[in-house]
């Protein structure tokens, strides 16, 4: 069981902004995971919450990971405010899963850590 924070490496966020993104997006991830199945997220919760947090260059990149890989498994997508660093409504983030380690791989096997 594993959860995978995809972030945009195009953007340059600051780490702190960098860091609050991942944390939105791992938790809207649970959120959606937990409405799909609450067992599944409880078998997460007992493994130990594995996160894995890895990046793509492109806001296209991550769209069209996020648009295949929802249709199996719970994904959330995050959007900046604007109120600092980058323009409102700009994708940062998305989270696959919490979900299984086969399905999640799927998707994310060949993506390169943050």
């Amino acid at each position: 069981m594993k959860q995978i924070i995809v972030t945009r490496s195009d953007l340059k966020l600051g780490k702190g902004k960098l860091a609050a993104h991942v944390a939105h997006a791992s938790l809207e991830g649970y959120r959606k995971a937990k409405e799909k199945d609450g067992e599944v997220v409880g078998e997460w919760e007992r493994e130990g919450q594995k996160k894995v947090v890895v990046k793509v260059n492109t806001e296209q990149e991550m769209m069209e990971l996020f648009e295949r890989a929802k249709r199996e498994v719970p994904c959330a997508l995050i959007r900046d405010a604007g109120l600092t660093q980058i323009e409102p409504g700009t994708l940062t983030c998305i989270a696959i899963g919490p979900w299984k380690d086969e399905l999640v791989d799927k998707f994310t096997k060949n993506l390169k850590l943050l």
